[in-house]
Formats: structure tokens, C-alpha cells, sequence
């Protein structure tokens, strides 16, 4: 039998914290004492934040990304290359794009890829709002920057089978070598992919 070694409200705090991706029960009992100890400078201006950010964020209508506009800030942006979607399968993915300054298109989130062992069927993706984009007169192109996984090639071919009345150009990420990796270090899948995807110098 195990005993409780603290309150309530901390074993709640701690069970919430081991919720959190990455953070299992022994790695939430250390974020919540480190919390608890920095009361102060921390654990109640990350509560105040965290109740702001759960009263005033929602989800973008037309892409699905979150932030406290609505439309958010990325699609009401007029700079932006309304011909091209890009098509990522969470906010994090769009975060990584936006960082690394490469896209200057519109994005569409799918809230993850399809996984029937995980339970997730085309029913619980961003998909109908997705076909219903890209048959915009103004969209020409659309990316599928999707993982490299069989998850997230079995989603590209599935939108692919839903985008085909469409009349646009679908183009997925390249797959292959990265900047700076050594052939030695890489798996064979990530080897094939290069080999398939290679080009004319």
C-alpha cells in the first residue's frame, strides 16, 4: 500500500503535472516541489498566466492554430501567400516553421494523423474544414509537411484521396539527408528516402 506523503491539493497538483508530455509520476512530484519552493517568483505568476491564457485563448476557426484573435494573427496577415496551405498535424509543427522563417503561406492544423490503433479515424482530424480550403478560387498549392512516420505518410495518402476532386497542386516535404548529418548516423529509412528523393546537380 501507498502512503500519501502530502496534502490534496499537492497530490492533485502533482497528478495534474504527470499529465504533462514528458513528465512522469517521480519527474511531476520534482516539478511540483521545485514549484512549491519558488512559490513566489514562479508557481503563482505561472498560475495567473495559465488562468489568462485559459480565459482569453481559442481556436483559429480557419486553421485551427491558437491565440487570443480570431482569426489568428497568422491568417489575418495580409503579407501572407494565400495560394499556399500548409498542411502540419499540430501547433508545434507550425511554431518549427514559423522559427525557421520558411514559409510564407497559410497553414491548416489537423490536431494529429490518423492512428487506428490510437483510435484516431479521419472523423476526429481537421479534414472537412481542410477540403473545404483548399477548393478556394485563391488557393493554388497545398503542403503536406507531415511527419516521416507510417502514421503521417498513411494521413498524406488519405488527404490525398479527399483533395483529388480539388484543382490543386499537392506537394509534400522532402525527406532525406539533413543539414550537417553524416551518412554513417542515419537509420535506413532516412537513407531511402534521400536515395528516392535525390536531384539533378
Amino acid at each position: 500500500m501507498t502512503r500519501k506523503t502530502a496534502g490534496p491539493e499537492i497530490e492533485r497538483l502533482i497528478a495534474l503535472l504527470a499529465k504533462m508530455p514528458g513528465l512522469g509520476p517521480r519527474s511531476a512530484r520534482r516539478a511540483a516541489l521545485h514549484l512549491i519552493k519558488k512559490r513566489e517568483s514562479l508557481m503563482e505568476p505561472l498560475a495567473a498566466a495559465m488562468a489568462e491564457a485559459a480565459e482569453k485563448i481559442s481556436i483559429c476557426p480557419e486553421c485551427g492554430n491558437v491565440d487570443v484573435l480570431s482569426p489568428c494573427a497568422i491568417c489575418r496577415d495580409t503579407r501572407r501567400d494565400r495560394a499556399m496551405i500548409v498542411v502540419v498535424e499540430d501547433v508545434g509543427d507550425l511554431w518549427a516553421l514559423e522559427r525557421a522563417g520558411v514559409c510564407t503561406g497559410q497553414y491548416h492544423i489537423l490536431g494529429g494523423v490518423l492512428s487506428p490503433l490510437d483510435g484516431v479515424g479521419p472523423e476526429d482530424l481537421n479534414l472537412a474544414r481542410l477540403v473545404e480550403r483548399a477548393g478556394a478560387e485563391d488557393v493554388s498549392e497545398i503542403v503536406l509537411a507531415l511527419g516521416a512516420t507510417v502514421e503521417g505518410q498513411s494521413t498524406s495518402h488519405y488527404i490525398l484521396e479527399q483533395l483529388a476532386g480539388c484543382n490543386v497542386k499537392i506537394s509534400q516535404l522532402a525527406h532525406g539527408v539533413p543539414v550537417g548529418g553524416e551518412l554513417d548516423y542515419l537509420d535506413e529509412g532516412t537513407l531511402a528516402a534521400a536515395i528516392r528523393a535525390r536531384k539533378p546537380i
